[in-house]
């Protein structure tokens, strides 16, 4: 089963990669990472498919996709 992973602290909350994914399942988080932004997070991966999407849209290189 794939799992999304968020190096939270280098996001800067740009929400491409909530936009990218195809299942909806990416969401700002409600607390603030060191350099105060809102970081992005799935709090579902049982429904992740793997796509990779958001990884590709990230300028940041903020996530990973382990299969």
């Amino acid at each position: 089963m794939p799992k999304p992973v968020f190096r939270e602290e280098r996001c800067k909350g740009c929400e491409l990669c909530r936009d990218a994914c195809p299942q909806k399942i990416i969401v700002m988080s409600d607390t603030f990472n060191s350099k105060g932004y809102q970081p992005a997070t799935c709090p579902d991966n049982l429904k992740c498919i793997g796509c990779a999407l958001c990884a590709k849209a990230c300028p940041d290189v903020v996530i990973e996709i382990y299969k």
